[in-house]
């Protein structure tokens, strides 16, 4: 017999977690403008693939492959490739999380979003093995939450190009298998599909656990 998870009922457009990391990753952003602040965050909080070569050869000669350290695995995701790469991310992360983040309550949430992050890095990690290109973005975070407000609001529409509506189901479903196609195929370079995948993957084995759906059962049992 499980408890029933009582989610809040105060509805917030802007709940503490989103809120929070709305600012961090902007404020990330902003030192990253700066040329040697940069150089700091891509080389101590990017996610460097574990067996790289110490040193590689460029067009500038022979330049130091920073290595990977355990808190790579969550401080990635506050970095980001430019403004756009920003903005889509946090406007996906507001506008799918707002809802979630209002039901499950915020610490069910938090737990919820870097689980995904930690997920999609280790599925990243797997696939980039020794390549020395950092990985940076809060996508695979934004994934999971992508698969939870489908898994949730099965029915809502979601505007495609604020113009044609499909519901949340098929659109995650459609998203996750181009994700999975593009991949494969690898015909997208410098994007990490399988960090995208990833935290779809560990997102739904979470919450299938909150739901005492897998062999190991919570403490309390999520309902929605």
């Amino acid at each position: 017999m499980y408890d029933t998870y009582q989610p809040p009922t105060r509805f917030s457009v802007f709940p503490p977690i989103i809120k929070n990391l709305l600012i961090l990753n902007g404020l990330f952003f902003m030192a990253g403008l700066v040329p040697t602040t940069q150089d700091l965050l891509l080389r101590w909080l990017a996610l460097w693939p574990l067996g790289t070569p110490d040193v590689v050869r460029t067009s500038l000669g022979l330049e130091v492959v920073p290595g990977f350290w355990p808190w790579q695995l969550v401080t990635y995701s506050f970095l980001h490739g430019g403004f756009g790469h920003l903005f889509f991310n946090m406007f996906a992360l507001w506008m799918f999380g707002v809802q979630i983040e209002n039901t499950w309550g915020s610490r069910r949430f938090a737990i919820f979003y870097f689980v995904c992050v930690i997920g999609a890095a280790l599925c990243q990690l797997v696939v980039s093995w020794g390549d020395p290109v950092p990985i940076v973005g809060a996508s695979g975070g934004v994934f999971g939450i992508l698969l939870a407000f489908g898994m949730m609001f099965p029915n809502q529409p979601i505007y495609l190009y604020f113009l044609f509506p499909i519901k949340a189901k098929w659109f995650v479903i459609g998203y996750g298998l181009i994700e999975l196609w593009a991949g494969i195929a690898g015909t997208q370079t410098g994007v990490a599909h399988f960090a995208h995948l990833g935290g779809m993957l560990f997102g739904f084995v979470l919450i299938q656990y909150w739901r005492g759906k897998l062999p190991v059962r919570p403490a309390r049992r999520m309902y929605w």
